[in-house]
């Protein structure tokens, strides 16, 4: 009789959710719940439901992630990224399977909750959500893999997240509210693009052809700079019309700083360590760059 595999414990489940991808779910929520509190119209259990799906759509596509990078051998000894849980041989594949398969569940419930917001184009977004979250990487023509990786994440974690976060709450969607959520789609876009520019050559090998894959590392830079040029362009354009201008000032400065530095440590990356340590700054900075745009959509006017 074969002794029985030991169930992977909790910090590895944490460590394969991935934590410092996570702002880009929370990032859109925080925007569009303060613009929605701006317009006396926010509604917090509707905004607590947005968040919880968020979270539990990004956690079901970092587990999709692991578990078909794993099957498509796009996990290897070779990369130099952190460690994958299934690669690793921390969890089963199928283990993973289940428990991607068991999150998405659990989000399109906790979506279902919101049906009463706004009837069946959140049941259409919510399908779509999790249904892109496994194409990310699974399936017969996966978006990581085909370069349409970068323009699932600035729709999904930014025009669509903000949108309908913003709409649950108030049955509106406005030309305000898709601008942010280019901001924040563009710079959840640049987490995405560090982790492809780190893995430029383990990719290449497992034929996943990303954007920096298939253009080269100049390319991604180029594209990660031009991230944070959309973000600062949201905070001018909207600022120029609804803040004052100190508080206009400050916050283009911070966001300008900010990409300046960072596009700058991309530029100069000669190392993983230094581009893991660059993932988790970007990371860091979306949610920084929401609670800054929140604090000025609040208090700007």
């Amino acid at each position: 009789m074969e002794p029985r595999e030991r169930p992977a414990g909790w910090v590895t489940w944490v460590e394969a959710a991935r934590p410092r991808t996570l702002p880009a779910a929370v990032a859109p929520v925080l925007v569009a719940s303060a613009l929605a509190l701006r317009d006396d119209l926010f509604d917090a259990p509707a905004a607590l439901a947005c968040l919880v799906f968020a979270l539990l759509i990004q956690i079901g596509t970092n587990f999709a992630n692991d578990y078909y990078d794993f099957v498509k051998g796009a996990d290897t000894a070779e990369r130099v990224g952190p460690r994958r849980a299934v690669a690793a041989g921390l969890v089963p594949p199928a283990a993973m399977r289940r428990a991607m398969a068991g999150v998405f569940a659990a989000a399109f419930l906790v979506g279902l909750t919101l049906l009463g917001c706004g009837g069946w184009p959140l049941l259409v977004i919510g399908v779509a959500s999790v249904l892109c979250g496994i194409a990310y990487t699974g399936g017969p023509y996966p978006l990581g893999y085909n370069g349409l990786g970068d323009v699932f994440v600035f729709v999904f974690f930014g025009l669509v997240a903000v949108g309908a976060t913003y709409f649950v709450q108030t049955r509106l969607v406005t030309g305000e509210v898709l601008l942010i959520g280019c901001g924040i789609g563009a710079l959840a876009t640049n987490i995405l693009v560090v982790n492809n520019y780190r893995d430029v050559e383990t990719d290449a090998k497992a034929g996943k052809r990303t954007l920096a894959v298939r253009f080269g590392r100049r390319f991604a830079r180029v594209q990660f700079a031009c991230g944070h040029g959309v973000a600062c362009a949201a905070v001018l354009i909207i600022g120029l019309h609804g803040w004052r201008p100190p508080v206009t000032a400050a916050v283009l400065l911070a966001t300008i700083g900010a990409g300046a530095w960072q596009t700058r440590r991309l530029a100069r990356a000669k190392t993983p360590a230094e581009l893991i340590r660059l993932l988790g700054a970007t990371g860091l900075y979306l949610a920084f760059y929401a609670a800054l745009f929140s604090a000025a959509l609040l208090w700007g006017e």
